[in-house]
């Protein structure tokens, strides 16, 4: 079992998403950084959509009361056991009731816990992931609290292992949106010319954005649906990028989409954090995603071709 001790600020359950239900209004979720879970799963060999522990800025403390191994991956939160420090990107194990704990990164907004076989949790519409707006999935629908409990099954340790994890940017590739010909200019006009400094009022629904020169305007459009990664500008010329758990529809026009492979770049901004924004392709947009699948698929032959020969 894993309790909880101090949940930091915050600490929740997510998987790979709640897909599929974006016409009923329900939202996405997920882990913010999708390569990450799938990373801390492989190093376990747990299916890959296994849930994990997101945990967010750090000052984090958790308990494991029977023994596991388990993997951390993500930002560098300064994570401990007991004493020993830990680098992001390996597999450890656990003795019943060693403290494992973060601190907190400049560099580094989140990181990623996964057990071996996982947590037992309950689905909510076929996703374990935590809805903390809507308030379902995870554990009552909110982030972890101290004295939570997760149970797991021990299993015997294994030895260390660890993997390359792709680097995190603050160059993010977009495309072009729908809506910027109402607006009478380009995407590359709009979004391309500066820098972006990240607004503390920004969470896991949409980063918001700020910068030395907007463009404010009177357009509306009919309510329409969009997605994370969707770039949005409300009237007061400030970008808001959509996040995991952002709302199903919205009326702002929408002038870039982030390409699917550069989303998990967000996990780690923080307030005040400046980024650019490029323009690509949808080819390079497909082949980025592609390159991402074919890391995570010579990941999974290492790891196991590892473990064969260590068993």
């Amino acid at each position: 079992m894993l309790e909880v001790i101090k949940p930091g600020v915050q600490m929740c359950i997510q998987d790979l998403g709640r897909h599929g239900h974006r016409h009923l209004g329900v939202s996405q979720s997920g882990a913010m950084d999708p390569m990450a879970l799938q990373i801390a799963n492989l190093l376990l060999d747990n299916p890959p959509n296994t849930a994990v522990l997101e945990i967010t800025v750090g000052l984090a403390q958790l308990k494991f009361t029977t023994a596991t191994n388990f993997a951390l991956t993500g930002g560098d939160l300064s994570a401990r056991l007991d004493d020993t420090p830990l680098t992001p990107g390996w597999r450890y194990f656990s003795k019943p009731d060693q403290i494992l704990s973060f601190a907190s990164s400049s560099e580094a907004l989140r990181a990623y816990l996964s057990v071996e076989g996982g947590f037992s949790l309950k689905a909510a519409l076929d996703s374990h992931s935590t809805d903390i707006q809507a308030g379902f999935g995870g554990i009552n629908g909110s982030a972890l609290a101290a004295g939570d409990q997760l149970h797991y099954e021990s299993c015997i340790e294994k030895s260390s292992a660890g993997a390359l994890q792709p680097p995190y940017h603050k160059k993010i590739r977009i495309l072009p949106g729908p809506h910027c010909e109402r607006l009478s200019l380009t995407t590359q006009q709009l979004l391309c010319t500066q820098q972006w400094q990240v607004s503390p009022d920004s969470n896991r629904m949409g980063m918001r954005l700020s910068g030395s020169e907007l463009v404010t305007h009177q357009v509306s459009i009919n309510s329409q649906a969009v997605l994370p990664g969707t770039i949005q500008l409300p009237p007061n010329g400030a970008p808001i990028v959509l996040l995991n758990d952002c709302q199903t529809t919205g009326g702002y026009p929408m002038v870039a989409q982030v390409i699917a492979a550069d989303l998990r770049h967000f996990a780690q901004l923080s307030a005040g954090d400046s980024i650019s924004f490029t323009l690509v392709t949808p080819a390079q947009a497909y082949q980025e995603i592609q390159r991402q699948q074919y890391h995570l698929n010579q990941l999974r032959i290492a790891l196991t071709h590892r473990d064969r020969s260590n068993s």
